[in-house]
């Protein structure tokens, strides 16, 4: 067992769950979107995207990808976050994009995870 693919897989799959934790809910209601949890979502993404940094792998190239648009989905997110609570005010279109955005980091999340997986079904013991 490869303890490396171990705790790199340990915390792809955690950052598609924290994700999904915080994306799940009604998108134009507030209250059911922790900010906590987009932050807590934001660092586990940004672990698991030095985890890849050292695959040199075509497959690697491609898991770095879908992890830096994660990166960045969730990062717009939160500033758009900021923005509305600091300087526009909250409101229901405000809401909706921060939720759009987490859900677009949701989805490079699970490119990541199938790719992942199916490097690891595909791997020879």
């Amino acid at each position: 067992m490869n303890l490396e693919k171990v705790i790199s897989g340990f915390f792809i799959i955690l950052a598609l769950t924290m994700n999904f934790g915080f994306f799940y809910g009604d998108p134009t209601v507030l209250e059911q979107h922790n900010r906590y949890e987009l932050f807590i979502a934001i660092i586990v993404n940004l672990i698991a995207t030095i985890y890849k940094l050292g695959d040199k792998t075509h497959l690697g190239a491609v898991l770095l990808a879908t992890s830096l648009v994660a990166d960045i989905q969730l990062i717009a997110a939160a500033s758009v976050w900021a923005l509305g609570e600091y300087v526009t005010g909250m409101n229901t279109e405000t809401v909706t994009a921060i939720v759009s955005l987490s859900g677009g980091a949701l989805l490079a999340n699970i490119v990541s995870v199938v790719l992942f997986t199916g490097d690891v079904l595909k791997s020879k013991r």
